[in-house]
């Protein structure tokens, strides 16, 4: 099942590759790489999913891995198992490139504890002593 969350996304045609972010919150998605913003819509059905995504520019004078510099509506086949989906794709403006990526989930890590007490205050002759070197 693809659940709730961010996930790293790695995806590729036989043109280029590239990674990028991707959110995923009851069925909506967004997210961006170092070429594109996306966002678009998703739907979960046990393990398998499909999505919707339009693209939008935000860095000029780079080809996207479609080695164009349109802004593509990507449609979108996959499954989830585990922290993992795969996809395949393709884009109207681009017949004949398929597209294909992986998804992995990325689980939030605990913050740290908060400390339970005061911090001490710093002493410098605590500190251990370097050895003397002679010459």
């Amino acid at each position: 099942m693809l659940k709730n969350g961010i996930y790293a996304a790695w995806f590729k045609t036989p043109l280029g590759q590239d990674t990028g972010i991707l959110h995923v919150e009851d069925g909506k998605i967004w997210g961006h790489d170092s070429v594109m913003t996306y966002s678009g819509s998703c739907e979960v059905d046990g393990d398998r999913f499909t999505a919707t995504v339009t693209t939008n520019r935000h860095t000029e004078g780079q080809p996207t891995v479609f080695g164009d510099d349109q802004e593509p509506e990507l449609n979108l086949v996959g499954t989830c198992s585990g922290k993992f989906a795969t996809y395949v794709g393709k884009a109207e403006q681009f017949p004949g490139v398929p597209l294909e990526g992986t998804l992995i989930f990325s689980e939030q890590q605990p913050s740290a504890p908060e400390p339970s007490g005061p911090m001490p205050k710093f002493d410098p002759d605590k500190l251990s002593k370097l050895a003397k070197l002679s010459r």
